[in-house]
């Protein structure tokens, strides 16, 4: 036992260390939460609320044992991605997710020194680093873990430092004293709901992504966006805050983030519709290549920026 307190202290520590915001740790399988949360998943599936993205069908999410065979424990950890900056000029709104570099590629270098560490102490043990593109629960496990709930919005919130949290995960064969779970502290508040342009939160945790403004902008790989989304698009061609911003969480003071690779890239506070129409693919693949937004492909990005031109 003091051995697994020890080892957990010393994980802790090392999580911190590589500047991670919120540390928590879940014992596996976890409590009746995760098997409330796979089902769902399994609702949501069911309901089409996937759109085409496919790859949520995967069944790999319905074990953590898929992820890692002999998995005892789970490392969650959150990593602040607040800046409070004014964006000028503002005819165009990209998500806060994608100012920065890609956030996965950051996340997997720092819990790869986390689990360096970890086979340092404990030589025999397994482990796997899982980040929001694996199959794998992600927001359930990081509220099993005690760092956030899920909130109406589907986003995990901490009540330090709101909802703007990047997650990632440590799967280990080691047994780790667990967090209590985070308790889902939203009450009665539907701010994000109603906030909702297209009214894509269909109710409380449940995101059609058929709906959604980020899915279209973001996934949707149709020439054309449906009219519909075209009309709610306001100025985002790439994701949406809407919900996020309205969230009473996040109208505290939140620490702007310290991680330099998460700082925003110039060209994303100064970009207009002119230049942005402006650039060819080559300058697009350019300027994206460092960004979580190179998922975009360069005609989307046009397609997007006209979509809105036209309903101005």
């Amino acid at each position: 036992m003091q051995k697994s307190i020890d080892l957990t202290k010393k994980i802790k520590e090392k999580a911190f260390e590589e500047g991670f915001d919120l540390v928590g740790i879940a014992k596996v399988p976890g409590s009746s939460r995760i098997k409330l949360r796979t089902a769902s998943l399994e609702r949501w599936l069911e309901a089409g609320h996937q759109a085409k993205m496919e790859w949520m069908k995967s069944p790999r999410r319905k074990n953590i044992e898929n992820m890692l065979k002999g998995v005892q424990s789970v490392l969650a950890v959150g990593l602040n991605y607040y800046i409070e900056t004014d964006k000028t000029p503002k005819d165009l709104s990209i998500a806060r997710y994608g100012w920065g570099e890609d956030y996965h590629k950051i996340i997997e270098k720092k819990l790869k020194k986390v689990a360096k560490f970890l086979e340092k102490e404990r030589p025999n043990s397994k482990w796997k680093i899982c980040v929001d593109t694996s199959a794998f629960l992600d927001k359930a496990w990081a509220e099993e873990a005690g760092i956030g709930w899920i909130g109406k919005n589907s986003n995990i919130i901490n009540p330090k430092i709101g909802s703007w949290i990047f997650l990632g995960h440590l799967l280990s064969t080691e047994v780790l004293e667990a967090d209590e779970p985070s308790k889902p502290i939203c009450g009665e508040c539907e701010k994000c709901i109603e906030a909702c342009p297209t009214k894509a939160i269909e109710e409380p945790f449940i995101i059609n992504s058929n709906k959604c403004l980020a899915y279209h902008t973001l996934e949707n790989r149709d020439k054309e966006l449906p009219k519909n989304i075209i009309n709610k698009m306001g100025n985002w061609i790439a994701g949406c805050d809407i919900c996020q911003e309205v969230c009473p969480w996040n109208q505290k003071k939140i620490p702007n983030t310290s991680e330099p690779d998460l700082q925003p890239a110039e060209w994303i506070l100064n970009i207009t519709k002119k230049s942005a129409l402006s650039w060819n693919d080559s300058k697009w693949k350019e300027t994206l290549d460092k960004s979580a937004l190179k998922r975009i492909k360069p005609w989307m990005w046009r397609r997007n920026i006209n979509s809105i031109s036209n309903n101005t």
